[in-house]
């Protein structure tokens, strides 16, 4: 059997985002994998510079990176109840690339945030701007990490062994819809 290759998006864009180390926690409760993560740090999305210069280079590889993968998972932070504004925009770019990358994909959603809530709202809302995308989205267990700010060790390890259980639960589920 090949080993399977695993995508992931964060939707924060610091270097040491909750949202990324939760995404590399799950790569590695995936088990034996291709891990690899999508930069979303793309221009903003204006309909006027598609026109005059096409989809940027970095959205065209954003999709072909989503398109090759088994499985994907997101991650997104809370900001005033929904996603982070980056990874909104991430979505609508990668909706204008040529087909559709996420068709029929597998798809694990999860959210760390600094509240108490741990980004269930703003993981609501990803799941619906998902759904034109027509991906495979697990509808769980939901992984809302709550405290992020404090939910991993010195290693990037998460802490806590109810959550570290079900993101193993999410990952094995993932890994069977491949």
């Amino acid at each position: 059997m090949t080993i399977p290759k695993l995508v992931g998006l964060s939707g924060s864009l610091r270097a040491e985002a909750t949202n990324t180390k939760l995404l590399r926690e799950a790569a590695r409760l995936f088990g034996d994998c291709d891990y690899s993560q999508v930069d979303i740090n793309f221009p903003l999305y204006d309909g006027d510079d598609e026109a005059a210069d096409g989809v940027p280079a970095v959205v065209q590889t954003a999709a072909k990176l989503i398109a090759s993968a088994d499985a994907v998972i997101i991650s997104t932070p809370e900001y005033n109840k929904g996603p982070s504004g980056a990874l909104k925009n991430a979505l609508d770019w990668i909706s204008r690339t040529e087909g559709n990358p996420w068709a029929d994909k597998p798809l694990a959603v999860m959210s760390a945030a600094a509240g108490r809530a741990g980004g269930e709202r703003a993981q609501m809302v990803l799941r619906g701007f998902m759904v034109p995308f027509r991906p495979r989205i697990l509808q769980g267990p939901e992984i809302h990490l709550a405290a992020s700010f404090e939910a991993f060790d010195e290693d990037g390890h998460l802490k806590g062994e109810v959550y570290v259980n079900e993101l193993t639960l999410l990952m094995q589920s993932l890994r069977g819809m491949i």
